[in-house]
């Protein structure tokens, strides 16, 4: 149940990245269900462009598969899926009421618009989550892992120009290995109440720190 003892949800905004297998796209979508919030994803939104090329993105953990790194090729010679997609989310970070699930949003969200977190698991951890949801090894989710993030970081620096592994956007960074869903949902939610109970819609540099 969304919270109704605070104020401000119309205008609330939480912006989630990570790389993959550190928990966000499910914790973006109970944060927006816990403040009534709209919640949005970019890599859903992106999938939703290779389905129009042909690509068939439903099978569980395209993002990792062989399709998906064609699509990636496509996106570093051809920029506006990203563009497209980046503008529509910050179009909706503007108008607020918002979770977006992206990589790049942090980034280019307007300063002094919501709470900007980036979720941190070290690669063993992401791998071994990636293996369990996806049925596949270890091994295979590591290498698809690695594969994955520097095809993602040289997309996104040659599109807008910055690192995806520069962490200076985010107002807070928790580290998820050895915290369980539960925590960090609870961790973020603290910030947010308290942002709210003051009236306060952004989080001013450094005023949040990185969570153990």
């Amino acid at each position: 149940m969304p919270s109704g003892s605070l104020q401000g949800r119309d205008r609330l905004v939480i912006c989630i990245s990570g790389l993959t297998g550190t928990g966000k796209s499910t914790l973006g979508r109970k944060l927006a269900e816990r403040y009534g919030l709209k919640y949005v994803s970019g890599g859903e939104a992106l999938k939703k462009k290779a389905a129009e090329l042909g690509y068939h993105v439903d099978r569980l953990g395209w993002w990792e598969s062989p399709e998906a790194a064609s699509f990636m090729e496509k996106r570093l010679e051809d920029h506006r899926f990203d563009r497209e997609v980046d503008e529509w989310l910050i179009r909706l970070g503007r108008e607020g009421g918002v979770v977006i699930d992206s990589w790049t949003i942090s980034w280019l969200l307007d300063k002094g618009i919501g709470l900007r977190i980036w979720l941190h698991a070290s690669p063993d951890v992401r791998a071994k989550r990636v293996a369990k949801r996806d049925g596949i090894s270890l091994r295979e989710a590591l290498e698809a892992l690695a594969r994955k993030d520097e095809k993602t970081k040289t997309i996104y620096k040659r599109i807008y120009g910055f690192d995806l592994f520069d962490l200076s956007p985010y107002d807070l960074i928790i580290d998820t290995d050895n915290l369980s869903q539960e925590e960090v949902f609870s961790a973020i939610c603290a910030v947010v109440e308290a942002m709210m109970r003051q009236g306060i819609q952004s989080v001013n540099k450094g005023a949040c720190g990185r969570s153990p």
